[in-house]
């Protein structure tokens, strides 16, 4: 499918949003959501030809994002360790605060309990995560998940229910912490 300008703008224009949305509430920081939004884009224009129409446009947007999300992540995760035992980076202060919490949609009283929630998040695996996210964060539902995630309906249940399970725990032992503190 060949790809004018005016094509590639409107598809911009009708995608963008979410684009930003799913990298902010994975990476929860406004200038890394927009990094990856413009890498969503570079490659939605480089690769739009090779779209197969198996699933919806909007499915394998949200398919490219999900991954250069966790790309993303698990490069950020290696310049982390690389620095812990070895040769300092010339940006020491960004590998440092990696995981700074920084979300525009959270207001200022509770952006120290969002972290903690989205810290405990940011603590499930791949799957977990990008179910739970799509499914409490997005509100996609568990079929639109299940296209996106290419599993079965009945394992994005299993994995939506054992990420709230994990949540729930964490979460209480969180707030027992937080209890005994005071």
């Amino acid at each position: 499918m060949a790809i004018k300008n005016s094509d590639f703008t409107t598809l911009y224009n009708e995608y963008s949003v979410l684009v930003y949305n799913v990298a902010l509430n994975y990476l929860q920081s406004v200038e890394d959501a927009e990094e990856i939004t413009q890498d969503v884009f570079i490659q939605l224009h480089t690769s739009l030809h090779k779209f197969q129409e198996k699933s919806t446009l909007k499915t394998w947007i949200y398919r490219i994002t999900i991954n250069k999300c966790l790309d993303f992540i698990k490069h950020k995760n290696s310049q982390k360790r690389f620095f812990i035992f070895g040769k300092k980076s010339q940006n020491e202060v960004e590998l440092l605060n990696i995981s700074n919490f920084e979300h525009p949609g959270i207001l200022l009283e509770n952006k120290e309990k969002a972290a903690v929630l989205f810290g405990i998040i940011n603590e499930l695996g791949e799957n977990q995560k990008t179910a739970f996210l799509l499914s409490k964060v997005d509100g996609l539902s568990n079929p639109e998940i299940a296209t996106i995630m290419e599993l079965s309906i009945s394992s994005v249940e299993s994995l939506v229910f054992r990420a709230k399970a994990i949540l729930k725990e964490k979460l209480s032992n969180k707030f027992e912490e937080y209890r005994k503190k005071k």
